[in-house]
């Protein structure tokens, strides 16, 4: 049996040449039989197979071995990463400098970081770590080669190797090339990794590096509700996930006074919105994604939590939405006590979405009067309820907890009136202002040894990874003009945690154990503190952001006064109350 070279000879098939090519990668595997891996690759192949077939076989070999022995996926990791090396360096690439130059003559680098890598090579070509796609398994290292790495317009062949990535994303938000350096370690080390829009769009032409959008309802009109439709496909264009309100429309029966007609509600418009996001989907790479908020007392609330059923007329379901519901603090007092709740159109009470707490209450209270019909509050949450455990949609988001307790609520008419795709960011926003998020999340595994956590790394990863982070605000390229009102003014960042239950196995800690809390209260507090100081450093540089006085921090009000929290380290938190009443804070949001 032939196979086909890459360079177009023929050779017989050798199964020592396999043999080797495998052993190449399992010095430190033990548990890996190389002669398996060949002997299964062969068995697989037929005459006049090209060797790129046979990697590909070989990869696919061992990884179909992951769940008999875990090793395996140690050793596709590798092979992949072989193959994708043979694949960049078949285009004449040899080096991050020449990828960087080729990808930027074939119209996916930036013009500025193609120059700011031309004037560095030499150290920039020097730190590539050979050794960095060791660290990965094979299911995040096939995620990469699919997904991040970029591509040839028109071959679709890779054009930079995993660690050639990581460096590209480095340098794009990189100063100079000692920066880029530092920061290409921290990722490539996996201690800490920007979110999915910085690692597809750092250093390229369009770079939309912000993770979360947040839109506004629309207002309740046509040409509101279509300019949401364009906002929604231009951020999902360059990888944006959506939240998005829908309050504010009418619901069905409506009167409609321009036509005289009856409102359809909020499905039909749901409907062309969920074709909309499956359609924008970056061609393939990543899938469009947004969640829908609606606020409880809405009259089509009912029809909204049958949006992902699997029976009923298709016409009104949207398989591709996420759904969530923004419930007031009222409603759930009601459900307590087994009371009656009364649903309301917009049009009758278009105050509401935009109050909370009791300003609310009140406003909600004298709207009843103008009510569509009433239903029992527990029958209306236990439909919530059964929509959740039915469908994993129809998310419970709490209005007034998030109003009260975020920072950016200091002035009255700054309200949060939803959350965004994944539900972990809350922000102002309004009709002028789609609030943005940049997003990053430290690796806490890689932060601990057998002996325990070192703090001092955690604190500089979270200090590297904060001044990153407000960086991308500067550099972002905005698909749309409410982003970018938006996030220069709020200057917001959501550092995450990652890796937790790695760290509780580091350290032999059950889970449910009292030490396992106080490790994840402490890091927790160690992440947001750090993260203040450095933000109040900022600051102290560059002044804090625009709309720093409408904030809670300017009084003085810091998370744990509004949590009523007791803090672990309360002279830090004194110097830094000293330090942010002098300069303020460079960002309204830090952790995520």
């Amino acid at each position: 049996m032939q196979v086909r070279k890459r360079n177009g000879d023929t050779e017989p098939v050798d199964v020592n040449k396999i043999v080797k090519a495998v052993e190449h990668w399992v010095a430190d595997l033990d548990e890996v039989d190389p002669l398996r891996v060949a002997t299964r690759t062969i068995s697989g192949l037929y005459d006049g197979a090209t060797t790129a077939e046979l990697d590909k076989l070989s990869i696919q070999t061992a990884a179909e071995l992951i769940g008999e022995e875990p090793q395996y996926s140690k050793l596709a990791a590798r092979l992949l990463a072989a193959y994708v090396d043979k694949e960049v360096r078949g285009q004449q690439v040899a080096s991050f400098s020449q990828s960087i130059r080729y990808a930027h003559g074939l119209g996916l680098i930036g013009d500025d970081t193609a120059a700011f890598v031309a004037r560095n090579a030499r150290k920039l070509d020097d730190a590539v770590d050979v050794d960095g796609d060791l660290r990965f398994e094979y299911f995040g290292l096939r995620t990469v080669a699919d997904r991040y790495l970029l591509r040839h317009p028109q071959t679709r062949l890779v054009v930079e190797t995993p660690q050639y990535w990581l460096l590209r994303v480095a340098c794009g938000l990189s100063q100079t090339p000692a920066e880029a350096v530092d920061f290409y370690r921290l990722i490539s080390s996996l201690a800490y990794l920007p979110s999915s829009p910085t690692l597809f769009n750092s250093g390229t032409r369009h770079t939309q590096m912000s993770s979360c959008f947040l839109v506004d309802s629309p207002r309740d009109e046509l040409d509101s509700i279509y300019e949401r439709y364009h906002q929604v496909a231009k951020l999902s264009k360059f990888s944006g996930g959506i939240g998005i309100s829908w309050s504010r429309i009418r619901g069905r029966g409506a009167l409609i006074r321009g036509t005289n007609g009856r409102s359809n509600g909020i499905v039909p418009f749901l409907k062309t919105l969920d074709a909309g996001v499956a359609a924008v989907n970056q061609g393939g790479r990543r899938k469009g994604a947004a969640c829908v908020y609606l606020e409880p007392w809405h009259p089509d609330v009912e029809e909204f939590l049958e949006l992902r059923d699997n029976t009923g007329e298709d016409a009104r379901r949207t398989h591709n939405l996420n759904l969530a519901n923004w419930i007031p603090d009222e409603f759930m007092r009601r459900v307590e006590a087994d009371a009656d709740w009364s649903l309301i159109d917009p049009s009758d009470a278009p105050e509401l979405p935009d109050l909370f707490g009791e300003a609310f209450d009140e406003a909600y209270r004298a709207a009843e009067k103008k009510a569509v019909r009433t239903v029992k509050a527990r029958d209306l949450y236990g439909r919530m309820m059964r929509t959740l455990a039915q469908t994993g949609n129809g998310w419970m988001t709490f209005k007034d907890a998030a109003n009260r307790l975020s920072n950016q609520t200091g002035e009255p008419g700054n309200t949060i009136h939803l959350s965004n795709l994944c539900t972990e960011i809350l922000e102002v926003n309004s009709d002028d202002e789609t609030a943005v998020c940049n997003l990053g999340s430290i690796n806490l595994g890689a932060h601990v040894t057998a002996d325990g956590v070192d703090w001092d790394k955690l604190r500089a990863t979270v200090r590297t990874a904060v001044v990153f982070l407000d960086r991308v605000i500067d550099i972002n390229y905005y698909p749309a003009a409410q982003a970018a009102a938006s996030n220069p003014r709020w200057r917001p960042v959501g550092l995450g945690l990652m890796g937790l239950q790695d760290a509780f196995f580091t350290l032999r800690l059950p889970f449910d154990s009292a030490p396992a809390r106080e490790l994840s209260t402490r890091v927790q507090e160690e992440v947001f503190l750090t993260a203040l100081e450095t933000s109040a450093g900022l600051a102290e540089r560059f002044g804090p952001h625009p709309a720093y006085a409408e904030t809670r921090a300017a009084r003085g009000e810091l998370h744990p006064d509004l949590w009523g929290a007791e803090v672990g380290q309360p002279e830090r938190w004194a110097r830094l109350r000293s330090t942010i009443a002098a300069h303020g804070l460079r960002n309204s949001l830090l952790v995520a």
